[in-house]
């Protein structure tokens, strides 16, 4: 069944996401902008952490996981060593998805020529 609900939960992003550049002016950065933040805002009520109970891995895969994973490791770090750790934890979680993003895009790079 978590297959299921896994499919369902990523399906809705993604129709979310479209509906909202197919009905507005919006550009994509916009879209994936806004799912970050929500995912950010659903996290600090820790509903993102019962939607990933109910969805699994489907909730850990859109855009929208990257804001529950830097707010979640900010309030993490804030609660153990204080305010002033706050931006310090928001890169804990998410340091490996950043750094991987970064080396591929970089060999990618050397690979493929622009276009224009």
């Amino acid at each position: 069944m978590i297959f299921v609900n896994s499919f369902l939960f990523c399906g809705f992003v993604c129709l979310l996401g479209q509906m909202i550049l197919d009905n507005t002016k919006l550009t994509p950065g916009h879209v994936t902008t806004i799912f970050v933040i929500v995912g950010a805002f659903l996290d600090t009520f820790s509903i993102y952490d019962k939607i990933i109970l109910w969805a699994g891995g489907g909730a850990l895969v859109p855009i929208t996981s990257f804001g529950h994973l830097l707010s979640h490791g900010a309030m993490d770090v804030a609660l153990d060593q204080g305010l002033m750790a706050l931006f310090m934890g928001m890169f804990n979680l998410t340091a490996s998805g950043i750094t991987s993003a970064i080396i591929f895009s970089f060999f990618l790079s050397l690979i493929f020529k622009p276009k224009d």
